[in-house]
């Protein structure tokens, strides 16, 4: 009996440390960084699924630009998070201009 515990519990670490139950990412939507210039304002927009269910929102570049109130984008990152495998999701784009 104890050994099943045991293998539960050691499994219930394993999905925590591979970020199945949590994880946070940003990463860039471009690659090229050569010609970067410094930004004032940054717009984001977001898109959420629940329970693997219903997703709503718009996390596209024209939807970020608009809520920062952007005339002009350098650049963008996306942000995503997953909670227990899914259950809830977000997809933030992030878009820095002027």
């Amino acid at each position: 009996m104890h050994g099943r515990w045991l293998a539960l519990l050691v499994a219930s670490a394993m999905l925590a440390l591979t970020g199945c139950m949590y994880s946070q990412v940003r990463v860039p939507l471009s690659s090229e960084f050569r010609n970067t210039k410094t930004v004032e304002k940054t717009g984001e927009a977001t898109a959420r699924s629940y329970l693997w269910l219903v997703a709503l929102g718009d996390a596209g570049l024209q939807k970020a630009a608009a809520n920062g109130g952007l005339k002009t984008m350098e650049y963008a990152d996306v942000e995503i998070l997953n909670i227990c495998f899914g259950f809830y999701m977000s997809r933030t784009t992030i878009i820095y201009g002027n």
